[in-house]
Formats: C-alpha cells, sequence, structure tokens
C-alpha cells in the first residue's frame, strides 16, 4: 500500500516538474498540466494544433524531466510499418546491414516516442502503433520486444490537408486525451517569445532543466499507487455515469443545441474505455490537488480533454464539429448537476 508520506513525495517532484516545463513553454498553463496528468496517468497523447506553437519543444521538455530514451520520427506518405522497427543500409564494405528502428533502438530504456504529423502516415503505420500503444510490445525478428515504459504522443498539423489519413474511431479511442495547443492570447507572452534571445535557442532552453527529476522507469507504479489511493463518493459514481451517458444521448438529458436535430446529432459516443479514462484523469488531477478524495471540479476539468475526441457526429454535422462538440461538452457540464 502507497503511503500518504510517498504520495506527498511524489506530488513534489511533479509539481517541480510542471514549474520547469512552464518556464521552457510560457503561456501554456493549462496544456502543461493536462499533459502532466496523461504522464502520471499512463496515458498516450494526441496534439493538436498549428505549427511551431511549441508542441516539439514540450515533449522534449517531457521527456528531459523524465529521463529514459526519446524518439521521434516524422510522418511521411511513404512512411510504412517496417520503418518504425528497422532500416537497411551498405556499410563500408558495401554489404546490407539491418539496424533497430525508433521503435526497438532504444529497449526498454524507451520513454517517450512522438510521432510528428501522424495524419501524414498510412493507415497501415496507424494500426502498427496501436499495437504499440495498447500493449507496449511489438514483434520484429521472430521475438516480441518489450516497452514497459513507452509513452506515444503524437500530433495533427491541422492547416495543411494534402496527402494526409484522418485517424479513425479505433485510434483516436486508444489516445488518453487530445490536448490542443494554442498560440498564447498574452501580448507579455508573445512579446517576450518574439524578443528574448532564451527562447530562440530550444536546445539551450531544454539544457536548463534538470534532467530525470521524475525515475520513468517507476512512472507505472507510480501510477497505480495513485489510482488506488483516490476514491469517489457514491454520488460523485452516479454524476460520472451520467456524464457518460449523455455523450451517447445528450437529448436524455434535456440538451439541445441550436439549430440541430438532437435525434440525428451522433454517430456515436464515448466508449467505456473513455470513461476510465475520465476517471483516471481526474484522479491524478485531485492527487496534484493535494486531495485523496474525488470532486466534481476533478472531473469537470478534464472532461472535455478526455471526452471530445470520443464522440462522433452524424455526416450531416460533421462539418461543424469544431463549433458543436465544445457547444455539447459545455452543454452536458452545465446541464447535469454536480452533487
Amino acid at each position: 500500500m502507497t503511503s500518504k508520506q510517498t504520495l506527498s513525495d511524489w506530488r513534489a517532484s511533479a509539481l517541480q516538474l510542471e514549474q520547469q516545463i512552464n518556464r521552457v513553454v510560457v503561456g501554456q498553463q493549462v496544456a502543461v498540466r493536462n499533459l502532466l496528468i496523461a504522464v502520471f496517468a499512463r496515458g498516450h497523447v494526441l496534439l493538436e494544433g498549428q505549427v511551431g506553437v511549441g508542441k516539439t519543444t514540450l515533449l522534449r521538455a517531457v521527456a528531459q524531466g523524465l529521463g529514459g530514451q526519446y524518439q521521434r520520427i516524422e510522418g511521411t506518405i511513404d512512411l510504412m510499418p517496417a520503418d518504425l522497427i528497422y532500416y537497411t543500409y551498405l556499410n563500408n564494405e558495401g554489404r546490407p546491414c539491418v539496424d533497430p528502428g525508433p521503435l526497438l533502438k532504444q529497449g526498454e530504456q524507451l520513454s517517450v516516442f512522438f510521432f510528428n504529423e501522424i495524419n501524414r502516415a498510412r493507415p497501415q503505420v496507424h494500426s502498427l502503433l496501436l499495437r504499440v500503444m495498447a500493449e507496449r510490445s511489438i514483434g520484429a525478428f521472430n521475438r516480441e520486444y518489450r516497452m514497459p515504459h513507452i509513452q506515444v504522443f503524437a500530433d495533427r498539423n491541422r492547416v495543411e490537408k494534402e496527402e494526409t489519413f484522418e485517424l479513425p474511431a479505433a485510434a483516436r479511442d486508444r489516445f488518453f486525451m487530445e490536448i490542443t495547443i494554442d498560440t498564447p492570447g498574452d501580448d507579455a507572452v508573445l512579446d517576450d517569445l518574439m524578443f528574448n534571445p532564451r527562447y530562440h535557442d530550444v536546445d539551450a532552453l531544454i539544457g536548463e532543466m534538470a534532467a530525470s527529476q521524475i525515475p520513468y522507469y517507476q512512472l507505472n507504479d507510480w501510477a497505480a499507487g495513485i489510482q488506488h489511493s483516490i476514491q469517489p463518493t457514491p454520488a460523485l459514481r452516479k454524476y460520472a455515469l451520467d456524464l457518460w451517458k449523455a455523450t451517447a444521448d445528450p437529448l436524455a438529458f434535456g440538451i439541445k443545441l441550436s439549430d440541430v436535430e438532437m435525434d440525428h446529432l451522433l454517430q456515436a459516443g464515448a466508449s467505456p474505455r473513455g470513461i476510465s479514462y475520465l476517471i483516471r484523469a481526474a484522479k491524478v488531477r485531485a492527487w496534484l490537488e493535494n486531495r485523496d478524495s474525488l470532486l466534481p471540479e476533478d472531473l469537470q476539468a478534464v472532461y472535455a480533454v478526455t471526452m471530445s475526441h470520443r464522440i462522433f457526429l452524424n455526416p450531416i454535422y460533421s462539418y461543424r464539429k469544431d463549433e458543436l462538440i465544445p457547444t455539447l461538452i459545455d452543454s452536458i457540464l452545465n446541464q447535469i448537476a454536480a452533487p
């Protein structure tokens, strides 16, 4: 059983890491907190945002704080599943050689795997990544390779749509969270990013962080301890169940959106996996807030980031997804009474 003192020590380390990341990636406090929650819940993350908003810098900062090994791969239309497992080349003697690819190169020390522009990769590549995310292992060269500490982070470029492949529902549902990284809205932050030379050298910026603040190889045990230590009340269980049901049948809870036929809005709501992820995320948030019980605000704080990408609209409304999904999420949180 994890002691309260141990949980307190872990929390201090986690909050120190959060502070350091916020000094590297400024103006993204909400995204950093959500990413930290995902790290301590051991969930994979899909990042979405425009180019140049700091997604790669953010993940490099996380990798620096966790230690372990970091690998990054670029999604391209000609990328094949085998490219993640091995690569071939001619050595100095002109002989063909095979070396481990980015998934296998670091062995069990692989901690952060960043798939840049995942929507540029083919569905076959997505399928391989799904297995790695689900099983944290992969078969290659007639053996099974385990990656017990891997956490997959992927991003999508939402500006360019040419030569891209939309992630299927099964792939999106495997991601614990979908976190949006936007350009900061604070003029003071933007001024600092523009004119402070500190932010112009990413390598030096990352180098300012203390390395391996959190032992990556202990995170699985930490996550299990956190989940067992935070308990919900019966009333909160009912509240969470209603929040889940409302994603599939909002009309049953009196939720209506303007200019929408609610009977034809949804193709599918959140999966059972999704609601379990919501609870996992809420427990980590409660732990970060130095509590051993769940409150409604814990669920509310992580509801959008864990549920939005699990709600699928019917085709007649899909072109309004960016408008309707946030409105539906807000309506659910406003309509369903918290205990």
